[in-house]
């Protein structure tokens, strides 16, 4: 009676073995996720040039920020591939001068959002909305806190949809 008692539990030891295995290669996967998702090389680039300090003169006049000199990024937070890249395509029709497009996929925007990172930027910004007919909200970075970190300096244009 024990010899059955011991071949019952084979199948039990078997099942608890392949879910113990399931559980460390999810936990392997989700540690790498999570040691992975904060290596952007491009935001990291756009951060240290935006916080690179900028060499002037006493003599230099002081000018103000204008929607054809503004640093402008577009952001795809959306899940429509190449969406960026269209709107970069109008705005640039539309006289603005935009960096390279780029990709964000920490989540956290469910609209079409323009942020500007300077107050004085915030006309360049609405400017920026009507040029997209008016289909994006307009924040200040202030708002977003420290989690929202590409376009440091500049005006970010978050794409989510069309």
């Amino acid at each position: 009676m024990n010899a059955d008692r011991d071949t019952n539990r084979l199948p039990l030891r078997a099942g608890a073995m392949l879910l113990f295995a399931v559980a460390i290669v999810f936990i392997g996967l989700g540690w790498h996720s999570a040691a992975t998702s904060g290596n952007d090389p491009e935001a990291a680039l756009q951060a240290a040039q935006a916080s690179a300090p900028a060499t002037t003169s006493s003599a230099a006049p002081t000018t103000t920020t204008t929607a054809s000199d503004a640093k402008i990024c577009v952001i795809n937070a959306g899940q429509i591939s190449g969406l960026a890249g269209e709107v970069a395509d109008q705005l640039k029709e539309k006289g603005f001068t935009t960096q390279k497009p780029s990709n964000y996929t920490r989540g956290g925007f469910s609209e079409n959002t323009i942020i500007y990172s300077e107050a004085d930027q915030k006309d360049e910004a609405q400017k920026l909305a009507d040029a997209l007919s008016g289909d994006a909200s307009v924040e200040s970075r202030d708002n977003l806190g420290s989690s929202f970190t590409p376009c440091q300096g500049g005006i970010a244009v978050v794409v989510v949809n069309r």
